[in-house]
């Protein structure tokens, strides 16, 4: 495995150049894989996988967006495509179950009926697995249960894979009922078009996916810029200028100056007040919120947002 320093710690991190695609085909040329839902990473990861070479079936009910798309798509009914999830699982060696958090709650007892001994059972969230008391997710112990959580949207999986940077996700094997768990993850992993996959559990992965969506993902961010937004307004700012300064050169200056060239390049490239003032207040709002970050964490481990 290749070496990786974050932030002074060495990780280890598989790589497109220590398992090529070719390597990854190899050990799918005998399998059918099953994606279960063709919602974003349905549809992201089953196209990539199909223009990868691999042999994809798609389980999607009849009637809603979900068989429309695939249809759209090029899955063909009757073929590559099924009306009934509970056929695609049977012609499957590996079954992607792809569906919402919600979806694979309520779908788990079909499923779960269906699932044969040697079969990869595939998630892309650890969520119905961790949560078993809530979900009642809990697979066989003849089938390997494996996690490829690519980190992005299912949109993102399809269009990183089709301008050729791919995604990085976090992979981790939950049960190896076969002995082939580690090879069979690592090579989804690879052929969805994933450039760097980074070992996780899938305890790991849901709790800091959980954290990371409620806060600065998501649920953060939106909360400090309307709190922001409101004090410019309250102060007497037109709504332009309040969104100009809190919104727009955020998403369409700075952010991806972040993204392209990291924090501290940002900073840089900014007026010494800008640095001076930013990094005054960094601080002051890294201790206003850690307790509230800290809360959330400890909601997340307790079960009280999955409820």
């Amino acid at each position: 495995m290749a070496q990786i320093n974050f932030g002074g710690v060495e990780e280890e991190v598989v790589t497109r150049e220590e398992f090529p695609l070719t390597k990854a085909k190899e050990v799918l040329k005998n399998e059918v894989v099953a994606i279960i839902g063709y919602g974003p990473q349905g549809y992201g990861q089953s196209l990539n996988l199909r223009d990868n070479g691999v042999n994809v079936i798609v389980g999607q009910r009849k009637g809603g967006k979900g068989w429309d798309d695939a249809v759209r798509d090029g899955w063909v009914e009757g073929k590559t495509l099924f009306a009934s999830v509970e056929e695609a699982i049977d012609r499957a060696t590996v079954i992607q179950y792809l569906l919402s958090d919600a979806g694979q709650k309520e779908m788990w007892p079909s499923v779960k009926k269906h699932l044969k001994k040697g079969q990869a059972l595939y998630f892309s969230h650890g969520f119905s697995v961790v949560f078993k008391e809530q979900t009642g997710v809990v697979p066989p112990p003849d089938v390997d249960v494996i996690l490829v959580a690519p980190k992005g949207s299912g949109r993102t999986v399809r269009s990183n894979y089709l301008a050729g940077s791919g995604i990085n996700a976090s992979y981790a094997i939950f049960q190896d009922a076969t002995g082939k768990a580690r090879e069979r993850v690592l090579a989804l992993g690879i052929a969805i078009g994933t450039g760097y996959l980074f070992h996780t559990t899938f305890e790991k992965e849901v709790l800091s996916d959980l954290t990371g969506e409620r806060g600065v993902l998501m649920g953060a961010i939106a909360g400090l810029m309307k709190a922001q937004y409101d004090v410019l307004r309250a102060m007497g700012h037109s709504p332009s200028e309040a969104f100009n300064e809190t919104v727009e050169e955020a998403t369409q200056s700075l952010y991806p100056l972040v993204g392209n060239y990291g924090m501290d390049w940002m900073f840089g490239a900014c007026s010494t007040t800008a640095q001076r003032g930013a990094l005054d207040w960094s601080k002051r709002f890294e201790t206003a919120t850690k307790p509230l970050f800290e809360l959330l964490y400890r909601d997340v481990q307790a079960g009280v947002e999955s409820k």
